[in-house]
C-alpha cells in the first residue's frame, strides 16, 4: 500500500468517527460513571474506616473491641467495592 492509501484510510476512519455522537471510545456510559462514582465514595469511606480504626486502637487500647469492629467494617465497604469493580 502507498502512504497515499493509508491515508485515505485514516482520513475515512476520522470522519465515521466524528459522525457518531456517543462513540464507547470518548464518552464512558451512565452505567459505567455510576459504577465509578460509587466504587469512589466506597473506597474513601473504606480508607475513612481504616484511619478511624487505627486511630482507636491507640487512643483506647483497652477496647479491641471497638477497634476490631472498625476495621471489619470499613473490609466489607472494600469487599462490597472489590465485587462491584469485577461485575461491571
Amino acid at each position: 500500500m502507498k502512504t497515499d492509501e493509508i491515508d485515505d484510510i485514516i482520513a475515512k476512519a476520522v470522519e465515521e468517527s466524528k459522525g457518531k455522537s456517543g462513540s464507547r471510545w470518548h464518552r464512558p456510559s451512565k452505567k459505567k460513571m455510576t459504577t465509578e462514582k460509587v466504587r469512589s465514595i466506597l473506597n474513601t469511606l473504606f480508607m475513612l474506616g481504616f484511619l478511624a480504626a487505627i486511630i482507636i486502637y491507640f487512643a483506647f487500647p483497652e477496647s479491641k473491641v471497638l477497634f476490631f469492629s472498625v476495621g471489619f467494617g470499613a473490609m466489607f465497604l472494600k469487599i462490597i467495592e472489590f465485587i462491584i469493580r469485577f461485575m461491571s
